[in-house]
Formats: structure tokens, sequence, C-alpha cells
């Protein structure tokens, strides 16, 4: 399609972790004009943490388990429209989230998050993802969620604390969880300058329900949901938790989160 279109293309498969970014960085000293990523929302970071800084594009062709990003961006998922959309798009720019947990900055355009989610990440397989896609999650997600139960977590939100009691804490960039259904929180953009801290609570599969059905209801309530809004956020719990960041696990709890303007440029339908 992308040839069809009149582009010139190279392809380059990855075999493993760091290769998206390997190449994109490769590219962006070649001056290519765009990278396009087939994949999920953890190989397309990859590849933007090799472009990080430079004018370049990505065009997003859903391959991957959650696919939230593109999902937000209402790219098709079928991958031949995914391309023609690289071909005769427009380019968006959206915010980035930089984040550091000691071991060097990595970058999300969905959310990272500690707790619940993480640990779902961390125990859905990856062959489970690539036999059933999305539908993996679901499944682990119930036999976890009996015994889900919130931690305590010390939250610093551009200089102000809250201590807080939570299952999951979710660094929002992107508004939908699954989209175009079920959203976080409302009033959450791609490109507002600001993350939005979603604090999650529940004890159990019942509450946990519960907290689903206030988010379909876009109810912050304080209690099961609470928000936050800021540019810079540090996550800490006690015990260490695992982190997530756009799919991928990222290792643990304390980390910093900063936003960054309009860090990305994403090719999407043209007007």
């Amino acid at each position: 399609m992308l040839e069809r279109e009149g582009c010139s293309v190279d392809v380059v498969e990855t075999t493993g972790h760091g290769d998206a970014a390997r190449v994109a960085r490769a590219g962006a000293r070649d001056g290519v004009d765009a990278v396009a990523v087939y994949g999920g929302d953890g190989t397309v970071m990859q590849a933007v943490a090799g472009i990080v800084g430079h004018d370049i594009p990505v065009g997003l062709i859903p391959g991957g388990t959650g696919n939230l990003l593109a999902g937000n961006l209402r790219l098709p998922r079928d991958p031949a429209a995914a391309a023609r959309v690289i071909a005769r798009g427009r380019s968006r720019a959206i915010d980035l989230g930089r984040f550091d947990n000691g071991s060097g900055p990595r970058y999300f355009a969905v959310a990272c998050g500690s707790g619940f989610d993480a640990e779902l990440m961390a125990r859905t397989s990856g062959a489970a993802k690539r036999r059933w896609g999305f539908a993996a999650y679901v499944v682990r997600a119930y036999a976890l969620v009996h015994s889900t139960a919130p931690v305590p977590y010390r939250l610093t939100v551009d200089g102000d604390t809250f201590d807080v009691e939570a299952t999951s804490v979710v660094v929002a960039n992107c508004p939908q969880f699954i989209p175009p259904f079920l959203s976080l929180a409302p009033g959450i953009a791609l490109d507002d300058g600001q993350l939005d801290v979603v604090v999650l609570k529940a004890t159990g599969a019942l509450q946990a329900a519960g907290v689903v059905w206030k988010m379909f209801r876009q109810r912050v309530d304080g209690d099961a949901i609470r928000r936050f809004r800021g540019r810079e956020v540090k996550v800490e719990a006690q015990p260490k938790r695992l982190v997530q960041l756009d799919g991928e696990v990222g290792g643990e709890t304390p980390f910093t989160v900063t936003v960054v303007d309009r860090g990305l440029s994403v090719l999407v339908p043209g007007e």
C-alpha cells in the first residue's frame, strides 16, 4: 500500500528489545520522512525513544495487544487502511510522558501505572497475548482481581504531596483506557501539557466492578476514584510496586514523570 501510494520504504524486522529504537535512530540519521511502526504500544514507544528530539513523525500500524494510542487517535485497525493514513495523512503533535526511576529516561504516550495494571501486564504471557489478543488481559484480570487490595502510596504533584490508598495509580496522557468505550476520567487530552494522575481504589471483584462502572459514568468521587493534574509527578509506595509503561513492565517505584509538551508527532487522517 505504501509503495502504491508513491512512498519509498525500507522494511526492518525487530528481533528483540531495543531493536525498534536502534532502527528508528538510524532512520533519523538517514533523514527519513517518517518512521512507521507495525506493532503495539510498547513497540511504538521503543521506536519513539530513538527519535525523541527529531522532527520526524511516527505512523502507526496497529499490530499489538492493546493498541491504545492508535485507538485514542481513531486510527484504523486494518493494516492497509492504516498505511494509507501514513501516506495521505497529516502530522499531529501530542505530548509525551518522560519517565525516570533511576535507570535512565524512558517515554510513554498512553500512560504509566503502578499496582494492579502493572501486575496484570507482568502476569500476562506473550504467548497468551499472541493467541488471544486483548482477551488475554481480560482473563488474567479476572484471576487477579479477587486478591486485589489497596496499598499506601505517596504522590507529589507539582510540589504538593498527597498520601493515598490505591489499587492502581495511573499517570495518564491518553484519555481512553478502552477506546472508544472507557475513559479514565473526564477532560484528559493528549496535547494539553498536563499529566493526569488517576488513583483507583478497590478491594476484591465487587468493588473493582463498581470502579469500572464509575469510569463508564465519568464519575470522580474522591474515594474510589481520585484525580490530580500537573506537569511533574513523583510516585512512591511502601513496599515497592511494579510499574508499567504503555503495556510493558518498567521496573519498580519510586519514579518521577514529567510532561514533554508536544514531544511526538503522529500521522493521523487528513482533514
